[in-house]
């Protein structure tokens, strides 16, 4: 692995950038909450899903450093888990649409 300078990560992440996310995190959990007090039938389990795949996916770049990672190992990490991610809940959603409702 290289070596970073102070100086070189203080580039690559600053703070404000850190707080801008964490805003942005703060601002998807209250929409979250407002969320939950509108009445959208079997879809409010849907936008609150999509709403925590927004904030775990900022999470993911910003806070683990995805983002700015020069290493092609990283990058290969995150997609295989995304792709391993999407297959068990393929299967899952297969599973349960197979399923015998009596």
């Amino acid at each position: 692995m290289t070596e970073h300078t102070a100086s070189e990560r203080s580039k690559s992440s600053p703070l404000k950038l850190y707080f801008s996310v964490g805003a942005a995190l703060l601002a998807g959990t209250y929409i979250t909450y407002r969320a939950a007090f509108i009445e959208l039938g079997p879809f409010n389990a849907v936008v609150a899903l999509g709403i925590a795949t927004i904030k775990a996916t900022l999470v993911v770049l910003f806070f683990m450093h995805v983002w700015h990672a020069g290493e092609k190992l990283i990058k290969l990490v995150v997609i295989t888990t995304v792709f391993f991610l999407l297959l068990l809940l393929g299967l899952t959603l297969t599973d349960y649409a197979t399923r015998p409702w009596s």
